[in-house]
């Protein structure tokens, strides 16, 4: 988990060092910072500096779906077990979550940022976009934590020219900013599925892969970027060479998943395999 959030932290906003999570936040119109580590083979420490205590118990309910600490791995297993592919996977790391998110709005403007460039290049332009639209946090926060994230109001309507997006990009951005300030796509949990990645895939710029790995980063346990290159290579069958299913043939071999198909995709992802790996 720490590994997954490391090379995917905003620059200026997260950092995983130590065994740590480190971030800043802002709860109700106040910067404060988050420090999560490990404090024992059951359970996480989380230690915060926040403007007051009211808060506290949102940002343990965020701090938990960041780790995916709701999962019910128990119901996964059972599902998942009896899987050629998957099945191994889960039981050589049985502990294995989805990666979530403090915020679905951040990590969905870092999922557009991400479109067709490497991971560290899409680091470097996320650590851009805060240095310039972000809110500088007062005082020590801790090392390489600088910046709030830009609020999706900011976003919106900011500047985002010379940062080294294209400009399809930075368009997807503006108005995926736009669609969340005004309600037209609702990044919450009790959406449906299908509803939720229409909404998100309907704004321009923003394709079903990216609409279904916020899904997923939000904690939709069902939500698979059937298109996802590394998913296509960790399910290429032997006997077909370097020729790659489709994202269809993806989606059909998923089905085998469901209801657990995010789960599913990240034992892909990190599995140590020749395919999963390239």
């Amino acid at each position: 988990m720490l590994g997954y959030l490391a090379l995917r932290a905003i620059p200026g906003v997260e950092v995983v060092a130590g065994g740590n999570y480190r971030r800043t936040v802002v709860v109700d119109g106040a910067p404060g910072v988050i420090e999560v580590a490990r404090g024992g083979d059951d359970h996480l420490v989380l230690r915060a500096r926040l403007p007051h205590r009211d808060g506290l118990a949102d940002v343990a309910r965020r701090v938990r779906r960041i780790f995916g600490l709701d999962t019910d791995l128990e119901a996964a297993r059972a599902a998942l077990a009896g899987d050629p592919v998957v099945g191994p996977l889960l039981a050589a790391r049985p502990g294995l979550r989805v990666p979530g998110t403090w915020d679905p709005y951040e990590i969905g403007v870092r999922a557009i940022v991400g479109q067709q460039v490497t991971v560290a290049g899409a680091g470097t332009l996320a650590g851009r976009l805060v240095e310039r639209h972000g809110k500088r946090v007062p005082g020590r926060a801790a090392p390489g934590l600088t910046h709030t994230f830009p609020p999706r109001s900011t976003l919106a309507e900011g500047d985002l020219d010379g940062l080294g997006l294209t400009r399809a990009r930075a368009q997807a951005i503006s108005a995926f900013a736009a669609a969340v300030a005004e309600g037209r796509v609702r990044l919450d949990a009790s959406v449906p599925l299908d509803e939720l990645v229409g909404a998100i895939a309907g704004v321009p710029g923003v394709g079903s892969w990216t609409a279904q790995y916020i899904a997923l980063r939000m904690g939709q346990p069902d939500a698979l970027p059937a298109s996802d290159l590394g998913l296509r290579r960790a399910l290429t069958e032997p006997s077909a060479g370097s020729v790659l299913p489709s994202a269809a043939e993806v989606t059909l071999r998923a089905g085998a998943w469901r209801p657990w198909r995010a789960l599913a995709a990240v034992h892909l992802w990190t599995s140590g395999h020749a395919a999963a790996r390239a």
